[in-house]
């Protein structure tokens, strides 16, 4: 299936997965930025740099992007010029995506980019 045919769904999903947490903001058009109070988390990309893929990049935790990717490199790719940052790709168009690990995976970089009065908010 082309990018442009999964990428409304898929970036429905994540709209509200971001509905539920305080303050977060997706903007952008073919490259959503997830962001809370100008953080930038996370960006939902479609065909990023010509890779026919849709995928999400999310803040991780330090280490948490080898770990995920090492456990299913299928599912999961360091993504270029930010995993030296902390943050994990995952593909969002295989067809079998776990939206509950989505979630929990976009509720964890929240934590991480947002100020704590907000962070607590979530836990």
């Amino acid at each position: 299936m082309e990018p442009e045919t999964i990428a409304p769904a898929t970036i429905a999903h994540v709209r509200e997965v971001c509905q539920d947490l305080p303050e977060c903001e997706l903007q952008g058009d073919q490259h959503h930025k997830l962001s809370v109070r100008g953080k930038t988390m996370g960006w939902h990309t479609v065909d990023h740099h010509g890779d026919g893929r849709v995928a999400l990049t999310l803040k991780a935790a330090k280490g948490d992007n080898t770990a995920l990717v090492a456990s299913d490199p299928t599912k999961f790719f360091m993504p270029p010029y930010v995993a030296r940052h902390g943050y994990v790709g995952v593909y969002l168009d295989t067809g079998d995506v776990d939206w509950d690990e989505i979630r929990e995976l976009v509720t964890d970089a929240y934590r991480l980019a947002a100020p704590k009065a907000l962070a607590k908010l979530v836990d």
